[in-house]
């Protein structure tokens, strides 16, 4: 999961180095997350990464009955990943990512619930990791790394020390 992790901070360090315009014009989660999506497709040659994603084959993504995250669809059942990195016809789901403006105000706990199901192992389609990123003007504000359902504290102690090394990390969120 090291090898995964490491082309993400790659990936970010591209990012934050390119899209410094983004940032000047407090432009909106959606165009950041467009953008570091092209900058990740780069660090992982024979996958396919998507934003806003819902679909697992030809079913749609969706959540068990009962979830308390909310969803941009009208049955509020199926959820939408801010990028994913897989292998669509397969399916092969090997990294789901939620990033955040450091301005946004909304509690985090939509995303972790969201990262939690989208790499519980008893869903049918669980990701092998997932990662919750704040994206501060200059640097990551915070991260999480979730495996098999839950918050890795060992990974994202881990993650937060890469982003550190290379000048874009605080410490772990």
């Amino acid at each position: 999961m090291q090898t995964e992790l490491n082309k993400v901070v790659t990936a970010l360090t591209e990012f934050y180095a390119r899209e410094t315009f983004l940032f000047e014009k407090d432009l909106g989660e959606r165009t950041l997350t467009h953008r570091l999506a092209v900058h990740i497709e780069r660090q992982f040659p024979g996958w396919e990464v998507d934003c806003d994603y819902n679909r697992l084959g030809e079913r749609t993504l969706r959540l068990p009955h009962g979830t308390i995250v909310s969803t941009d669809d009208t049955l509020g059942k199926s959820i939408y990943p801010d990028i994913v990195v897989h292998q669509r016809a397969i399916p092969n789901n090997l990294l789901a990512i939620e990033a955040r403006k450091q301005a946004n105000h909304q509690p985090p706990e939509h995303d972790r619930h969201k990262l939690r199901a989208l790499t519980d192992p008893h869903l049918w389609f669980a990701y092998s990791i997932g990662l919750l990123v704040t994206l501060g003007r200059n640097d990551i504000a915070s991260s999480e790394v979730y495996v098999g359902g839950s918050l890795d504290r060992a990974l994202s102690v881990w993650f937060a020390g890469r982003l550190k090394d290379v000048g874009l990390g605080l410490g772990p969120g």
